[in-house]
């Protein structure tokens, strides 16, 4: 089992996004994905996502609203579970200008073009959520051996979510 966070940081209309293009063989290439990753030893949620939005953007995260948590059930291989702690956050300070990200490319991207980009099924139910605007949620996401999103339970209850994985902006 692992525990990771994410967090989208909104500035104006805009979030900032991470386009994983750097690394060979990563699970995430070529997705866009918003910032976080992996809690360590001794650390909460709270401090995990500090911790990650500054070492992969840079900037100081003063505090985050933590919006839900997230079930990833794969079963590619032997199958795998992580809970992610889901934040947003327009509280932060510094620039990601000249900043070099490790893990790829950081954009600012408008928000009504998130859509348009190569994001996991999932990334596109719980973004779609968080527009909603909506309460505290609890989101189950069962993915195939082929990594598509087969299932999804909110908050204890089977979610529809074709029309949101195949959403588009003009």
């Amino acid at each position: 089992m692992e525990c990771t966070t994410l967090c989208y940081l909104e500035k104006e209309d805009r979030i900032l996004m991470l386009h994983r293009v750097k690394e060979e063989g990563d699970l995430n290439k070529d997705k866009w994905l918003g910032i976080g990753g992996h809690t360590e030893v001794m650390e909460s949620p709270e401090d995990c996502i500090r911790r990650e939005v500054l070492e992969e953007t840079g900037l100081t995260l003063h505090s985050a609203e933590f919006r839900g948590i997230i079930t990833f059930i794969s079963q590619r291989g032997e199958g795998i579970t992580e809970y992610m702690f889901l934040f947003t956050s327009r509280d932060f300070s510094g620039d990601t200008e000249g900043f070099s990200c490790d893990e790829g490319e950081l954009l600012w991207i408008p928000r009504k073009d998130i859509w348009n980009l190569n994001l996991w099924e999932g990334d596109r139910v719980f973004f779609h959520l968080l527009e909603q605007g909506g309460p505290f949620f609890s989101l189950k996401m069962i993915y195939d051996e082929e990594d598509r999103l087969k299932e999804a339970v909110l908050n204890d209850r089977p979610f529809d979510f074709t029309e949101i994985i195949n959403r588009r902006e003009a």
